[in-house]
């Protein structure tokens, strides 16, 4: 199954991981720098999943999944959250804003491809 991603991490080197990961399986990739770059280049896609860090400079994560939601294009569109955090509480706010799903780093590729995967229905 071949899926459009958008993936929204203010760690380059995050961003490059993830497009190692997905690309080699089919996936289209689409990347920004955080969660004001993030809205802006959702304005021109489709995805059909977006992946997003919460800790990042202009608009954290949090912020990203509000303005995704309270637009009018991508409503239903799952969103996953890949971070560093753990804390219950952190997981809860991301689920109460319209997070699909989280995952923490480091990542194991197959098993966000799998996630992914299963969240595109």
């Amino acid at each position: 199954m071949s899926l459009e991603i958008l993936a929204v991490d203010d760690s380059r080197t995050m961003r490059d991981m993830i497009r190692l990961a997905l690309e080699p399986v089919g996936f289209t990739v689409h990347t920004a720098d955080d969660g004001v770059h993030g809205t802006e280049v959702l304005a021109d896609l489709n995805p059909d999943v977006i992946i997003t860090d919460i800790n990042m400079p202009r608009l954290d994560g949090f912020g990203f999944i509000d303005a995704v939601r309270n637009g009018s294009d991508h409503k239903t569109t799952p969103i996953l959250v890949l971070t560093t955090e753990a804390a219950p509480e952190m997981k809860m706010r991301a689920r109460s804003a319209g997070a699909t799903g989280w995952i923490v780093k480091p990542f194991d590729p197959t098993k966000l491809v799998k996630a992914l995967q299963m969240v595109a229905g």
